[in-house]
């Protein structure tokens, strides 16, 4: 037929690219959770080895880009030493094409107060290995401290990442409560500093911007959790003597701090109120 008819072209078809597509984002999800692993088991090596060489670590909250030869370092301090909490995975990793999302959460109960360490990562793979991390932290201080508005600037020239914050608060407080140091009446920071291997600086700018308290606030505090444990416990010695075994060096100091913290004198609280 001519004229009036048209000729009519058919296009091939597109090809399907579903599967592709899942089987890239499936690969994206194993490497990332080989990497999370990694990160659980504090295997530094495991680390380093999910990096493509040409990979770039952009940490946000300090506002560092890092390259492979500096990984290393980076990743070795921000690790949580053995016996510490590592960050809890808060969220299922999703992935996406070549694109993983990844959700860390650590929450520090230290001194009655609550620190919370929040971080995420978007994580872009390549060829089964990580080609960019881009990692976003906000801490959530405890109480309002001095100079709360500062905890980044000070973090910053302390060298300290959120991820390293979350675990120095741990650590600090599993030392004090597997060790006790408190006890002794000299205990000072640079022994605590000293015996944790952190500096007095990163442990004091934890304290007061992060908990908002000072290091002989919280010394007291742990000294009183011990005395009213021994207290619940009903032991029945002098108050005055379970003051100084708990750490006291000044009966004064210490009965202003029992009624600050339970509202009663000793004797009242002994008689139960």
């Amino acid at each position: 037929m001519t004229g009036g008819s048209r000729q009519v072209t058919h296009s091939a078809p597109l090809p399907d690219t579903s599967d592709d597509g899942a089987a890239l984002t499936e690969a994206t999800r194993a490497t990332v959770t080989r990497y999370h692993a990694a990160w659980k088991a504090r295997d530094l090596a495991a680390i380093l080895g999910c990096y493509d060489p040409e990979v770039v670590y952009i940490d946000h909250y300090r506002g560092l880009s890092l390259r492979l030869g500096d990984l290393g370092a980076y990743v070795a301090r921000s690790l949580p030493r053995d016996g510490a909490p590592f960050l809890d995975h808060i969220d299922r990793i999703r992935a996406d094409g070549d694109t993983a999302f990844i959700q860390y959460q650590i929450v520090v109960p230290m001194a009655g107060r609550l620190a919370e360490f929040h971080a995420s990562e978007a994580i872009t793979v390549r060829s089964g290995l990580i080609l960019r991390i881009r990692e976003y932290a906000t801490l959530t201080p405890g109480a309002p401290g001095p100079d709360r508005h500062a905890v980044r600037p000070p973090a910053e020239r302390l060298g300290l990442s959120a991820r390293q914050l979350g675990s120095i608060a741990a650590e600090l407080d599993a030392y004090f409560e597997r060790r006790k140091p408190y006890l002794d009446p000299e205990l000072d920071l640079p022994r605590v500093a000293a015996e944790t291997g952190y500096t007095r600086n990163q442990i004091s700018f934890l304290l007061n911007q992060v908990l908002g308290m000072s290091f002989y606030q919280y010394l007291t505090h742990k000294r009183l959790q011990h005395l009213l444990a021994a207290l619940d416990r009903g032991h029945e010695g002098r108050i005055d003597t379970l003051a100084f075994d708990a750490g006291f060096n000044s009966l004064s100091a210490f009965y202003r701090a029992f009624r600050r913290a339970t509202g009663l004198s000793p004797s009242a609280y002994t008689r139960g109120g």
